[in-house]
């Protein structure tokens, strides 16, 4: 049988104020900054290369593009991947423990 629930009174409200503090504060920023108008490469354009270039920190050629756009994808992109690695890191060993504890007989 199931118990009814009972509501925590002992409880510490500062975190959940200041979250809700810093929430605020995000909302403010995002939705008073002004963005330029989305801009297009040429149809030739060399773009992989001038993320190389950016990368090596080289000069480059005449006909490489503008490379600070690319920072902020290349950061999320990579905080993305990097999650994504310690994810599946950790489901490959929860699940390897299981395994180890059904092949000694543990679980079955």
């Amino acid at each position: 049988m199931t118990t009814k629930p009972e509501l925590a009174t002992d409880i510490d409200l500062f975190p959940g104020l200041v979250a809700a503090a810093l929430f605020g504060v995000f909302a403010v920023i995002f939705l008073g900054a002004t963005f330029a108008g989305a801009t297009g490469f040429e149809t030739d354009a060399p773009i992989t290369a001038s993320i190389g270039y950016a990368m090596f920190n080289l000069g480059g050629g005449p006909s490489t593009v503008a490379s600070e756009g690319f920072l902020a994808a290349f950061e999320i992109i990579d905080v993305v991947l990097v999650a994504a690695l310690v994810v599946a890191v950790m489901l490959a060993r929860r699940r390897s423990g299981q395994l180890l504890a059904r092949i000694r007989g543990g679980d079955r």
